[in-house]
């Protein structure tokens, strides 16, 4: 009865798996690593309408894809990260919106000994509650401490972990003592698959600004070679043809030569006080109010002598 009751079980989860890569055209392979079952399930109501969280053995999810290569080809491309303790997220809209909520949901969690640290970890400079007998923790760990009213001040901010490195048990006690939840662990997104395609998780975060800028930035490039060869394209055509102007317009100017193009500017040359009328009105009447106002002045001095009843040369 219970082997029966297991083959059902497998039967139905290769059944769903194939009705999920059928259904769905996107998916993310994450890891599920310190997640626990509570926090699983807050993750599946947040998604719910958005996506869909199968996970299972690594064996089994393989199997089940490879039993679909015959209708989709291109989720061959997933056997190679199916690996470790991971699953699968299905959906069918927005990448960035469903990749958001995995992120959201997460929660902290204390340093346990033994786990691999995914981040720096400091130990802030500050005041502790903790009595002198706890010392022997700083001294283990050579974080400079003082006695303070009773309780341990630690003097200086100290780097207790490093990225990549394992969790002591002295450095997992002393962040417990301290209250201090250095990590928060949730869904991590390894790879992205999307209509027979599998990228890295960070190009989600690539905006069309940012490729607005790349392909300026190509375009520039071709053109400054393009010009430098002298072989034309038509990144370095607009280049080209402005440059090709201002050859001749130096011609013309230099000459008897002229054309329509470059009438006004041997206008101007012939006669600068033109360049005058086409200033801006405001350029022009501010020295006028300037000379206003030092009239006015120079009046009111004229009047303020005559009211003392003398002139300037009496």
């Amino acid at each position: 009865m219970v082997k029966e009751d297991k083959a059902t079980w497998k039967s139905n989860y290769f059944l769903k798996i194939a009705q999920m890569l059928d259904e769905y055209p996107k998916c993310f392979i994450v890891n599920a690593d310190n997640v626990g079952s509570k926090q699983m399930q807050q993750i599946r109501q947040a998604l719910r309408g958005k996506g869909v969280i199968l996970m299972g053995k690594n064996t089994m999810m393989r199997k089940a894809i490879r039993g679909q290569l015959e209708k989709n080809p291109d989720l061959e491309r997933l056997l190679g990260y199916i690996r470790f303790n991971v699953g699968m997220v299905f959906l069918k809209g927005d990448l960035v919106e469903v990749r958001d909520l995995l992120l959201a949901n997460k929660v902290q969690a204390p340093a346990r000994a033994g786990a691999l640290a995914p981040l720096d970890v400091n130990v802030p400079a500050q005041a502790t509650a903790l009595g002198p007998e706890k010392t022997s923790f700083f001294q283990a760990l050579q974080i400079p401490t003082k006695i303070t009213k009773g309780c341990i001040e630690i003097l200086n901010e100290v780097n207790l972990i490093k990225v990549g490195g394992r969790v002591g048990q002295s450095e997992s006690t002393l962040l417990n003592m301290l209250n201090i939840s250095p990590f928060s662990y949730g869904l991590q997104i390894e790879q992205v698959y999307d209509s027979g395609t599998i990228f890295s998780p960070s190009i989600l975060d690539i905006t069309d600004d940012d490729l607005r800028a790349k392909f300026m930035m190509g375009v520039r490039n071709i053109a400054a070679l393009s010009l430098a060869i002298g072989y034309p394209t038509a990144a370095s055509a607009p280049h080209s043809i402005v440059n090709g102007f201002k050859r001749l317009l130096a011609i013309s100017v230099e000459t008897d030569y002229t054309f329509p193009e470059a009438e006004r500017t041997k206008e101007y040359l012939a006669d600068p006080s033109k360049f005058a009328s086409a200033a801006p009105v405001a350029a022009a009447a501010a020295p006028a109010a300037d000379k206003k106002a030092e009239a006015k002045k120079v009046e009111s001095e004229d009047e303020s002598d005559d009211d003392m009843g003398f002139g300037l040369f009496d």
